[in-house]
């Protein structure tokens, strides 16, 4: 069968430079959003007096955001297009940091939620746009080498947001500890918790204003608008309408277990580490955030020139389920495996089971932008309604790290990454089949 184009985008080197440029921004907002979370669970845990149950809902109502609102952030999106899909996100994201100022000045923690909640359906809808975005204006062959190019933008963000976070709020938070609090009355512990979450006024207001600024750039920037173009009648399908395709679908489920691990690999580590007693727990999330980051750079040097998107994800998938085993059954007293890839650059080293979930950073790093191209492949005027399932997997970044925490409670927390070797056996089914799947019969 032969098929129309399935996109109109940039047509020449220039525009897909420029349109980089603008994208990369985009990822980089993303990122710096999406990784505030890990800075903003502790600090809530304080101002709305949580336990670690309730602390862990900012992730749920963050993540939730994704699956409840894909699919009208496609109606949106074949109404306005791509490019004004990415400015209404950013200014639905403005409206969330907005919501911040009323939420920190009553300390109430469902305005919390709520404000969490909106950023994150601006962040859907900008997700819902640029993802087939940076796939379509180039070649299907080197997506994923563009993807990994915006992923080094996110995770970037990633290792600033923590920087950022406690120079401006956490400083002086000794007087806030738990034996400070404990030491007032209900009176004086309610003052000075008051007192804590108003330092989150400026600088959400300074959040929203920049993405507010954001939003006038992109929408008067020379981005192209990306258009889908309708393919031959033989692709019509009335009943099933986009779930027709097994490659969508498949990836979509395959996106779910990778966000879910992804999740499991950066914000458990902290908490695995304190339990073994390791010293800098605090900072342990950079060790997978700097892993994933090399992940990225290899997808930028290998693909599509070393290695296909296929060859990629396949590699992922292996190295996922090798380090899953590893930090399953490795010790968890000796540093030899830390000591041989970090030690000699002064890094301080960590338990052998710690390193390998560090290390799923790398495994992690190239299935996001692996599974996009060939999920998307062949979809034509179902583009953005697919953009939207796939979006929806990233629900798995809610649900899953609940799941570990539930078997960690019940028995071993080494043990319980067990959990993430059925998702790594669900990418690895996708990389060697389900991507190749054009029917369900």
């Amino acid at each position: 069968m032969n098929q129309k184009n399935q996109t109109a985008g940039p047509s020449t080197s220039k525009d897909v430079v420029v349109a980089m440029l603008f994208i990369s921004l985009l990822f980089f907002i993303l990122g710096f959003a999406t990784w505030l979370n890990g800075s903003l669970i502790p600090f809530l845990k304080i101002v709305c007096d949580l336990n670690n149950f309730q602390a862990l809902w900012v992730t749920f109502a963050f993540y939730i955001a994704y699956t409840v609102m894909a699919l009208p952030s496609a109606a949106v999106l074949s109404r306005i297009g791509y490019k004004n899909g990415m400015t209404a996100g950013l200014g639905v994201m403005a409206v969330g940091a907005l919501l911040f100022i009323p939420a920190a000045r009553s300390s109430y923690y469902g305005l919390f939620l709520l404000a969490l909640f909106t950023l994150a359906t601006g962040m859907t809808l900008m997700q819902t746009a640029i993802n087939p975005y940076i796939v379509c204006i180039g070649s299907r062959e080197s997506a994923a080498m563009r993807i990994s190019i915006m992923g080094l933008f996110n995770k970037g963000a990633g290792i600033i947001v923590p920087l950022v976070f406690s120079a401006v709020i956490l400083s002086g938070m000794d007087k806030y500890s738990d034996a400070a609090l404990a030491a007032l009355d209900q009176a004086g512990r309610t003052a000075l918790r008051g007192e804590l979450s108003e330092r989150l006024v400026f600088p959400y207001a300074v959040m929203a204003a920049g993405l507010l600024i954001f939003m006038v750039i992109i929408h008067f920037s020379s981005l192209p608008e990306l258009k889908v173009e309708k393919e031959d009648q033989s692709q019509a399908v009335t009943k099933y309408g986009v779930l027709q395709f097994p490659q969508l679908v498949l990836g979509a489920l395959a996106l779910f277990a990778y966000v879910g691990v992804e999740v499991i690999a950066g914000d458990t580590i902290g908490l695995y580490g304190h339990q073994l007693g390791v010293q800098n727990f605090a900072v342990l999330t950079s060790y997978t955030m700097g892993f994933m980051v090399l992940g990225y750079l290899l997808g930028v040097v290998a693909i599509p020139k070393l290695m296909s998107q296929m060859a990629a994800l396949l590699l992922s998938a292996v190295s996922g389920i090798a380090f899953t085993v590893g930090v399953a059954l490795s010790s968890a007293t000796d540093t030899g495996l830390a000591q041989a890839l970090v030690g000699w650059a002064g890094v301080p080293v960590v338990p052998n089971t710690v390193m390998f979930l560090a290390l799923l950073g790398f495994a992690n790093a190239l299935v996001w932008p692996s599974i996009w191209p060939l999920a998307l492949e062949g979809l034509g005027k179902y583009t953005a309604s697919g953009s939207a399932i796939l979006i929806m997997g990233i629900a798995g970044g809610a649900l899953l790290p609940m799941l570990y925490g539930r078997f960690a409670d019940a028995g071993s927390s080494q043990a319980a990454y067990w959990m993430m070797l059925p998702c790594y056996g669900l990418i690895l089914f996708y990389a060697l089949y389900g991507h190749k799947m054009r029917s369900w019969k």
